[in-house]
């Protein structure tokens, strides 16, 4: 497993671009899938809630399974924005995201199993490393905004023990259409009925779903259970404050999934110790009751996200416009776009041959900067990233994305 374990490309490239930044180079950084707070604050409630359990003296040890107030409201949470009405035993806290995802891949599956996935996507590659399990990863098309439709994954089904959905996606920004997610969870309780007849182990589903709040007009976000409840047995879903409340620092993340799932969750985090801060939980806690706070919350966030991500896409557009090799998926949620810059076997100035993608990023960065992320940090061999990489606005103001649009256009003329 250790032979295996491989730091992260996206942490690699981090690097590169702070080279540049060092050396005094403004550069428009569309690496950072996080938020940067001078262009996302956090939501000034939630920091004086912070604050205040700060003052409260609320920094001992949580309870393993997150402060009570704090499940409670997740519960309200998932009932009131998805129609989700699960018991609080269903209900775990944890340390962000990670810890969910992990705890779910781990639980959910023993060495040598399959676990399925679509691609990009984000971080499979390592949890399947981690868990030592076989992955069966499945191309995605940009016409579907590099989201899996059931008909592509249904073939693959037989053999696995797991399926990881993300929606909204990282790295495309994609988010699955409602009659998508209905025939996943159709396919869940067709596939679970076979096994019970033969006698398999169970088939599951982890719903990556931390983007959920960040979806523009003309796109909607959906559980698989909202819309085929039966297949609520099979259903891990993960989620968290981090990306709609722009506090991935706070790591308060949540597992809803059925109550023997969460509770052994529980137990195994505990002994890592992947719990969320005791103080951004009671805060969080207070924060997700104050409803009407929330969602005017959210409707900002996603207006501001939007803003950034349609002059992005108009960006493209102009040098699509005047003639380059450069096209995009119109953004649908999140805080990424898929942006292809067909440059494979252009010629540098210094007579090199842009190759692969890795090729183009480093040109990109080193002529023009602006840094970028290859679709191979998520899971897409090299052969097979025809140009794409991930764009996210989460670090960029709009000033800096049209800057940049000259240096690009000068960097791709220069080639031959």
């Amino acid at each position: 497993m250790a032979r295996r374990m491989r730091a992260s490309s996206i942490l690699t490239i981090a690097g590169d671009v702070r080279e540049l930044k060092d050396r005094g180079v403004e550069v428009a950084d569309l690496t950072v899938g996080d938020f940067s707070p001078a262009e996302f604050p956090m939501p000034a409630r939630l920091a004086e809630l912070l604050h205040q359990a700060l003052r409260d003296g609320e920094v001992n040890y949580p309870p393993a399974a997150g402060v009570k107030e704090l499940r409670q409201a997740v519960r309200e949470h998932l009932l009131r924005t998805q129609q989700l009405d699960y018991p609080i035993e269903s209900i775990a806290i944890v340390g962000g995201a990670r810890p969910a995802l992990y705890s779910a891949y781990r639980l959910l599956t023993d060495p040598g199993d399959t676990v399925l996935y679509p691609v990009p996507s984000w971080n499979n590659q390592n949890y399947r490393d981690i868990c030592e399990l076989n992955a069966r990863s499945v191309l995605c098309r940009p016409e579907d905004a590099f989201q899996p439709t059931a008909a592509l994954l249904a073939p693959h089904v037989r053999d696995a023990k797991l399926l990881v959905l993300n929606t909204p996606q990282n790295p495309s920004g994609g988010v699955m259409p409602r009659a998508e997610m209905q025939r996943f969870g159709e396919l869940l309780v067709e596939e679970n009925a076979r096994r019970q007849r033969t006698g398999g182990k169970p088939f599951y589903l982890i719903l990556d779903q931390i983007y959920r709040a960040l979806v523009f007009p003309g796109s909607e976000h959906f559980s698989p259970v909202q819309l085929v409840p039966e297949c609520r047995p099979y259903v891990v879903h993960v989620d968290g404050i981090s990306k709609f409340c722009a506090a991935t620092g706070l790591r308060v993340g949540w597992l809803a999934a059925p109550p023997a799932i969460a509770s052994k969750a529980v137990a195994l985090l505990t002994h890592l110790g992947a719990w969320a801060p005791r103080p951004a939980q009671v805060a969080s806690a207070k924060f997700l009751r104050e409803i009407d706070t929330v969602a005017a919350w959210e409707a900002e966030m996603v207006e501001r996200v939007r803003e950034r991500l349609q002059v992005l896409h108009e960006c493209v557009q102009e040098l699509r416009d005047a003639g380059l090799p450069v096209s995009a998926v119109p953004p649908q949620g999140a805080i990424y776009m898929a942006v292809r810059f067909d440059l494979a076997g252009r010629v540098t100035p210094a007579g090199e041959v842009l190759r692969s993608n890795e090729d183009i990023r480093s040109y990109l960065l080193q002529n023009a900067a602006f840094a970028l992320v290859p679709f191979s940090a998520f899971g897409v061999a090299a052969e097979h990233e025809n140009g794409w990489f991930r764009a996210s606005v989460g670090a960029i103001g709009t000033d800096a994305l049209r800057a940049a649009v000259p240096r690009v256009a000068s960097a791709i003329r220069a080639l031959s």
